[in-house]
């Protein structure tokens, strides 16, 4: 049983839910990345992760998410897809914008771009090695990338997430155009964390 102050550490939780932004993971290798990104999920208040397992082995995120995340696993929706196409569709269909991560010419700079521009946000981050499937990268609304000062041209999977979600979460709350989970999504969450 949730002691009050627990209680009221999740409905503030809660309170800073984003309704606007999720995360999809497109056929990560490593289930422990996917773990770290719902961690840095749960720390920018993203409440929504998709899982497209649809050329690597479908695991269990929860129970990796308890390894390798604090259990930040717990604490939000996953929604498992078969295949990117299906993934897409249905993002779509929810009024999500498909931002990607891929090095070509018609990237932007993460710190450039403007993300307070749509209104809901679906940030698709590809595999550790050859990164968005083809599928992906043609149905993506734009492509960012982050500026490196050194050698390497990119970051670890689940660096790079926690970096772009940040931003995004910051410039979104700063402009004050963050949309809130419904009091139903707020109710559903309640009771599915046995409040």
């Amino acid at each position: 049983m949730a002691t009050e102050r627990r209680r009221q550490r999740l409905h503030q939780v809660l309170e800073r839910r984003q309704a606007d932004l999720a995360l999809v993971a497109e056929d990560l290798q490593n289930p422990h990345n996917i773990g770290a990104m719902m961690r840095s999920c749960d720390a920018v208040g993203v409440q929504s992760v998709h899982a497209i397992f649809e050329h690597q082995q479908r695991v269990n995120l929860r129970r990796v998410g308890k390894e390798s995340s604090a259990s930040a696993s717990l604490w939000l929706d996953i929604d498992y897809h078969p295949s990117t196409a299906e993934c897409v569709d249905t993002l779509r269909a929810r009024g999500y914008t498909l931002i990607g991560t891929l090095l070509d010419e018609q990237a932007a700079d993460l710190y450039a771009y403007d993300f307070t521009q749509h209104e809901r946000i679906a940030l698709v981050i590809g595999n550790e090695r050859w990164g968005l499937s083809s599928t992906a990268a043609q149905q993506v609304d734009q492509n960012i990338y982050i500026p490196m000062q050194g050698v390497v041209q990119s970051l670890n999977v689940s660096v790079t997430a926690a970096l772009i979600l940040s931003e995004i979460s910051r410039q979104r709350r700063a402009a004050g155009c963050v949309e809130p989970l419904s009091d139903a999504e707020r109710q559903r969450l309640l009771a599915q964390w046995g409040l």
